[in-house]
């Protein structure tokens, strides 16, 4: 049993205040989202360390091309640090460029792991989504707009040197915002728990995970601003969430996903709603008890493990109403296109990692249930 995070995390509210105290670096760049920079996000960073060369041109599922052109860029100015500030787009694009300003070549030629030479530059990460996870992950995710297909760039050398978690900067996170990027943590949680790599260590980040997440979303998503105790568990939930998929993995919901927003630029943490329950349907089988220890974890009592399992799926179907999540229906994808999906679904690096076996008919018929749904 392996657990790997070398990441310095300082989390809390307040905490973005601590930027310029531990971060050494004499030409730093920072990577980011025009949302983020709308939002007034970046000025509590700028304000501590000046006047630094930003590229806010990171997109939803983070293009191959945006990264190469900016990696083109800053190889001519030789930076020393990058800083990721936004959800996990630019989280994901930061680790990218922190390993295209030491290596050559586009990012499509270091899909997989540790496929660099040269160590990528120290990466920080700032989280300002309650759903991504990166800033405690060594997992990069880009999408090849060649092949339409979203790339997972791995290695040890990518987890972030430091992480500054401040739920402080999420109290203007629009309402779908909140929903989208919170049930893309409850995903993560949920998925390392039941994947086939977890661990006890993993298990335990997990199921404590889900607690926080389950316990807080709605309250957030009512009124994030005034609940405050809500806004750190979620917050904290994302992060130790991070911790549980970043050591395990993530299956099917994932694979799918990954497959949708690629091909359709579909928000991640939308996707992972819209198909978390049907694949918990298909892999209740095979995780019963698994499953029931997370209903019981958040206060469903049912006499028998499949009854307790049962009603959490529902439990989560109903969130993703109560939060307004679309149904897969409502992208307005036609049925023709659904084995495209399954076969990209299957071919997903962690389709092996699903605790139950699936074929590209299984994809397809989880495909068809979430459109009749």
């Amino acid at each position: 049993m392996q657990y790997h995070m070398p990441s310095r995390l300082y989390f809390g509210p307040g905490e973005i205040q601590q930027v310029s105290k531990v971060l050494e670096a004499k030409n730093p760049v920072l990577v980011t989202d025009k949302g983020v920079v709308k939002a007034g996000l970046l000025e509590p960073v700028l304000d501590q360390l000046g006047k630094i060369p930003v590229f806010d041109s990171i997109e939803a599922n983070p293009k191959s091309d945006t990264i190469n052109k900016i990696a083109a860029q800053l190889r001519q100015q030789k930076p020393d640090l990058v800083i990721g500030v936004g959800g996990g787009s630019p989280l994901d694009a930061g680790k990218a460029l922190a390993l295209l300003a030491t290596n050559p070549g586009n990012i499509q030629d270091y899909e997989g792991k540790a496929k660099y030479v040269t160590d990528p530059l120290p990466f920080v990460a700032i989280p300002t989504t309650c759903g991504t996870g990166s800033e405690v992950t060594w997992v990069s995710v880009i999408t090849d707009v060649d092949r339409k297909f979203k790339m997972s760039i791995k290695g040890p050398e990518l987890y972030p040197a430091v992480s500054i978690v401040d739920p402080d900067l999420i109290i203007t996170l629009p309402k779908p915002m909140i929903a989208s990027t919170g049930m893309d943590a409850l995903t993560h949680a949920v998925e390392a728990y039941l994947a086939k790599p977890a661990t006890l260590i993993t298990d335990t980040h997990a199921v404590k995970a889900v607690g926080l997440i389950l316990g807080s979303i709605e309250k957030a998503f009512t009124d994030i601003q005034a609940n405050a105790r809500q806004r750190e568990n979620l917050m904290y939930g994302s992060m130790v969430a991070g911790l549980a998929f970043g050591n395990a993995d993530v299956t099917a919901v994932h694979c799918i996903s990954e497959s949708i927003g690629a091909l359709y630029d579909i928000p991640h943490g939308v996707a992972n709603a819209m198909f978390l329950p049907h694949v918990l349907d298909y892999n209740l089988p095979a995780c019963t008890r698994k499953m029931a220890v997370l209903a019981r974890t958040t206060g469903i009592d049912a006499p028998s493990d499949d009854q307790a399992a049962k009603i959490f799926i529902q439990k989560i179907k109903d969130l993703s109403k109560t939060l307004q999540i679309p149904t897969f229906k409502d992208l307005n994808i036609g049925s023709d296109q659904f084995p495209l999906i399954a076969d990209m679904s299957f071919k997903n690096n962690s389709n092996a990692s699903n605790p139950r076996d699936l074929d590209p008919a299984d994809y397809l018929n989880i495909l068809e249930a979430a459109h009749r749904a």
